[in-house]
């Protein structure tokens, strides 16, 4: 899909970014994510930003689709580097967001969350967390002001994220599928016990531990 503009999905993690980046693989794109941003997790913050966006500059002539961190924070890059993109800004009630937000990272220490929030974990950070989620949202919204063709804004809890919405934005047919449902509670209820065995097999047979306690 190399002929067709690049699509960067802008709005914050736990706003619907798994289910958003799955419905692009359906449609045919190659979609980049955290995982390759994952092992930037537990370096130092100090020369963060630079690593992380020349990576991102790398990576962005790899894929046809981003999604989740650090790409939303990065959007003023994609559009210069990339001119024609497509921004799809999912939003999500605020206080819907930080509850998941705090679910899934609790006290994990993560440099890129440092480098974006100031704080490295969201429990007990909350207010500086929700400060730079609206600040954000807030941001695209002027930044892309009167770029309807290349700007699409979403509400996730008004369910307007949806193969309709996407299609007519991004011009492809709507796939006769229900719109993919991933992470959702169910899977991470089911993630945590697959996690919970293999933790204590791990402690069994005396297995060490992986992971380091970073997401």
């Amino acid at each position: 899909m190399n002929d067709e503009p690049k699509i960067f999905c802008i709005g914050f993690q736990k706003t619907g970014t798994s289910s958003l980046g799955k419905a692009l693989e359906i449609l045919g794109y190659r979609v980049c994510g955290y995982q390759q941003f994952r092992d930037l997790a537990a370096v130092p913050v100090d020369d963060l930003g630079d690593r992380i966006q020349e990576r991102a500059t790398d990576l962005i002539t790899q894929y046809d689709a981003f999604k989740d961190t650090p790409w939303p924070v990065l959007y003023q890059l994609c559009d210069r580097i990339y001119p024609g993109s497509k921004f799809i800004h999912v939003m999500r009630n605020e206080d819907s967001w930080i509850k998941s937000v705090v679910s899934d990272f609790g006290c994990y220490p993560n440099s890129v969350h440092t480098w974006i929030y100031g704080e490295s974990a969201p429990l007990g950070n909350e207010d500086a967390y929700l400060k730079r989620y609206t600040k954000h949202n807030q941001e695209v919204m002027e930044y892309f002001s009167g770029r309807s063709t290349d700007y699409l804004r979403l509400d996730l809890n008004s369910g307007e994220v949806n193969w309709e919405n996407i299609c007519r934005f991004l011009d492809k047919e709507t796939p006769e599928i229900p719109w993919p449902h991933v992470n959702t509670a169910k899977d991470k209820a089911r993630r945590m016990l697959l996690q919970r065995i293999r933790g204590k097999l791990n402690s069994f047979f005396g297995f060490p531990r992986k992971g380091g306690g970073v997401r």
